[in-house]
C-alpha cells in the first residue's frame, strides 16, 4: 500500500519529529502558561490570557534576588570549569603521564555518580573543613560537578584535531604562543564553547548538590522548589521562557556562525 511505503521511507524522520514534540511540549506549556492570570496561587489550570507577568517580571519576593545569584553562580562556574576542563582535556590527549589511564577514569565518575551521593559527600567535606556553607560552597561544588561534562566535551573535540595543522605553523616560524592562539584554539573553539553551554545549563538548573551546600543562600531552582509548596507564581514561568528562547537563540546564532564559516572555507 502507498501509505504503508511511505511511512518506511520517512519513519526515521517521523520518529525524529515525535522526540522532538515531545522534548519542546513541556517548554510550551509553560510558555502558554506565562500569559495567564490564575485565580488562586496555582498556576496549573488555564484561566484567561494576561500579560501582567511579563510587565512586572520581579513582582514576586526575592525571586529576582535568587534569579541574579544562579546566573552569577553559573557564569563563574562556567569560567572555572571551561578554563580547568580545557587545561586537563588537552594534557589528557596530548600527553603521556602515569596514571593516566586513572585520571580518565576518575574524570567520569561525577558523571555516573548520583548527585546526591556527590552533593553529601561535598557538604562532609565542607562541614569537616569548617566551612561556611553558602556561595562559597555552592560555587566549588558546581565547578567540581561541571567538570567532568567540560573535560569530556573539549576532550572529543582535540582528539579529532590533525596534529599536522600545528606541525605546519611551527615550520612556518610560529612560537608555541602564536600557535595557540592562531591554530589550535579555533580548532578547539566549538568543544570549548559546547562544553561552557553545558556547565552554565548545569549549573543553573542544578538543585540537588546546591540543597545540600547552601546553607540560607537560595538560588533560583531552590526558590521554584519552595514556591511550589505554597503556590506557583506565573513569574516562574516568565523567567522559564525567557531563558528558553536566549538558549534557542544561543544555539541557534552558534549554528548560523558555524554554517557561514564552513561556506566561507568552501567558497
Amino acid at each position: 500500500m502507498p501509505v504503508l511505503k511511505w511511512l518506511r521511507r520517512n519513519l526515521v524522520v517521523i520518529a525524529g519529529l515525535a522526540t522532538l514534540a515531545y522534548l519542546i511540549l513541556p517548554n510550551v506549556v509553560v510558555m502558554v502558561f506565562s500569559f495567564n492570570k490564575p485565580n488562586g496561587r496555582f498556576n496549573y489550570s488555564w484561566t484567561r490570557f494576561s500579560t501582567d507577568a511579563w510587565k512586572d517580571p520581579c513582582g514576586v519576593a526575592d525571586m529576582c534576588g535568587s534569579l541574579s545569584l544562579s546566573l552569577q553562580i553559573a557564569l563563574w562556574a562556567t569560567i572555572g570549569s571551561t578554563v580547568l576542563g580545557t587545561m586537563i582535556a588537552f594534557a589528557l590527549v596530548r600527553y603521556r603521564f602515569r596514571a593516566r589511564g586513572a585520571i580518565n577514569s576518575l574524570i567520569f565518575l561525577p558523571m555516573a555518580m548520583p548527585e546526591v551521593v556527590m552533593a553529601a559527600s561535598l557538604l562532609t567535606l565542607f562541614l569537616n573543613m569548617g566551612a561556611r556553607l553558602g556561595f562559597w560552597t555552592i560555587l566549588i561544588a558546581h565547578i567540581m560537578f561541571c567538570l567532568s561534562f567540560v573535560v569530556t566535551a573539549v576532550k572529543a573535540r582535540v582528539m579529532s584535531m590533525d596534529p599536522r595543522l600545528e606541525e605546519a605553523a611551527r615550520d612556518l616560524y610560529a612560537g608555541p604562543v602564536q600557535t595557540f592562539l592562531r591554530v589550535t584554539l579555533p580548532i578547539a573553539s566549538p568543544g570549548i564553547a559546547a562544553g561552557a553551554l553545558l556547565a552554565f545549563a548545569l549549573s543553573f538548573d542544578d538543585f540537588i548538590i546546591t540543597n545540600f551546600n547552601a546553607g540560607s543562600t537560595v538560588t533560583f531552582p531552590m526558590f521554584v522548589w519552595g514556591s511550589a509548596q505554597r503556590g506557583t507564581p506565573v513569574q516562574i514561568n516568565v523567567i522559564g521562557t525567557a531563558m528558553f528562547i536566549i538558549a534557542v537563540v544561543v544555539v541557534t546564532a552558534g549554528q548560523f556562525i558555524a554554517n557561514r564559516r564552513k561556506n566561507s572555507a568552501k567558497a
